[in-house]
């Protein structure tokens, strides 16, 4: 069957241009280096054909390892030839950029971005997508957000978090590459980029709502004098609240060109770990989950925690107990690998391409797509949709994704339901023998990812 060809108009979750020819044509990142974390050359990418619902490629400036990714590399055209620009919120500090729903649509710098982003809200999907790119030094400022917990993944870098819970009880961990962290609604957390390379964080927020978010400087410079002096009682008073001054630029990532000036000793703390693996979980050294084509590790709630470590209990009952929260986890295919075709009784299902190719196919109410995706695309699968992965590529495909359930994953392969079928249904349905259906073999190892 062909991929069907879909407009921009679709009210589906995808990313596209529709050419003059009506031809369908997606962007993904240009091109991108995983030298330090990943390893092999650069990846590039061009115009595919036939773009399909459910992708957003993120097309950006970001720095992955030693080459950055260009918004201008004279393949980004719309179709009456003008330049492709994708929307990159930048600051002194780094930059961020979103795959998310927004309230006024003239917020979205394309009708592309605006498709996706209305897609997330209509399916009330719970969930939104950002990168966060922080250069050496650099802090993205303290900050809460008012409607969504936040889950990340670093996929480069080496980072120190904080986070102001209830009670003023402040914790503070350090992060690195392979690891999560997590922060629920309402609670202040910072990021500061400790390490000599950027620091690039793969974001999801369990909200399909426009993210509200309160930054403490802008807040800060929101509040009366007369107010902020009596609330901190500083030496000096109102006076001393009168010498803060408000920078021009937003401050949203923040890096002082003075900063050796202002900051003359840091201390990089770790908190006990009872206090830290609420927050934190090393998805990168949890246990692997092995199958003959790839490898999966799960940052989630167990039901069943006889096999996790002490951490790991903290973090799944911390987690268990917020409600929206998310479930975190990575996807390893090998070359010609099959993450078989399967779907999710409990979840959507967001993606981000880290490394790696793949043939993507979903199955839903009303169609059969089937696309390809590349390094920086977001993928997003709803609740219920059968849908599987396959890597086409030499290198192994690795990929973040998101599940919009706080409790246990519940999932359910296209291989287990139909050896569960009483083989005397099977034949009826499918006008086959029923005889013919001893031939689909049972496999002792699992074949959720599998190899031919």
């Amino acid at each position: 069957m062909e991929s069907p060809v879909f407009s921009c108009q679709d009210r589906c979750s995808f990313f596209c241009l529709t050419g003059t020819d009506g031809t369908v044509v997606s962007w993904s990142l240009q091109t991108c280096s995983f030298s330090s974390f990943l390893g092999g050359p650069p990846i590039s990418t061009h115009p595919r054909i036939h773009s399909p619902p459910f992708l957003f490629p993120l097309c950006c400036p970001l720095t992955l390892g030693a080459v950055v990714a260009s918004h201008s590399s004279g393949n980004d055209l719309h179709a009456d030839g003008s330049p492709m620009t994708f929307q990159v919120f930048e600051f002194p500090g780094g930059a961020i950029q979103w795959a998310r729903y927004r309230n006024n649509a003239n917020d979205y710098l394309s009708i592309e971005e605006e498709a996706f982003g209305s897609s997330l809200n209509s399916q009330r999907s719970q969930m939104s997508f950002g990168t966060l790119r922080i250069k050496s030094s650099g802090l993205r400022a303290p900050h809460w957000h008012f409607n969504a917990n936040e889950h990340g993944y670093l996929v480069q870098g080496t980072a120190w978090v904080g986070v102001a819970d209830d009670g003023a009880v402040i914790t503070t961990y350090n992060v690195t590459a392979g690891q999560v962290i997590f922060f629920p609604k309402n609670t202040v957390h910072w990021i500061k980029n400790v390490g000599s390379e950027d620091c690039f964080f793969l974001l999801f927020f369990s909200t399909h709502e426009e993210l509200q978010t309160l930054d403490v400087d802008d807040v800060f410079f929101s509040t009366p004098e007369d107010i902020a002096s009596r609330s901190l009682k500083p030496e000096g008073g109102i006076n001393f609240i009168r010498t803060f001054h408000k920078q021009e630029e937003d401050q949203g990532v923040n890096l002082p060109p003075n900063l050796a000036e202002l900051v003359v000793s840091a201390n990089y703390s770790q908190s006990p770990d009872n206090f830290v693996w609420r927050y934190f979980y090393d998805l990168k050294g949890s246990k692997e989950h092995r199958f003959p084509g790839g490898i999966i590790q799960l940052a989630q709630y167990w039901k069943n925690r006889s096999e996790l470590s002490h951490n790991e209990k903290i973090f799944s009952e911390f987690l268990n107990q917020h409600q929206k929260a998310l479930t975190l986890s990575t996807l390893r295919i090998y070359n010609n690998g099959l993450r078989q075709p399967h779907f999710h009784f409990n979840a959507n299902e967001m993606g981000y391409v880290i490394n790696g190719c793949a043939k993507v196919g979903i199955i839903n109410a009303q169609s059969f797509t089937e696309f390809n995706i590349h390094i920086g695309d977001v993928i997003f699968f709803p609740t219920g949709t059968q849908h599987y992965i396959k890597s086409t590529c030499d290198e192994d495909l690795l990929l973040i994704l998101a599940f919009s359930t706080g409790d246990q994953l519940q999932t359910l392969d296209m291989d287990d339901y139909l050896q569960a079928t009483a083989d005397h249904i099977l034949a009826q349905l499918f006008f086959k023998k029923q005889s013919e259906f001893k031939k689909i073999p049972q496999f002792k190892e699992d074949q959720a990812v599998n190899l031919p």
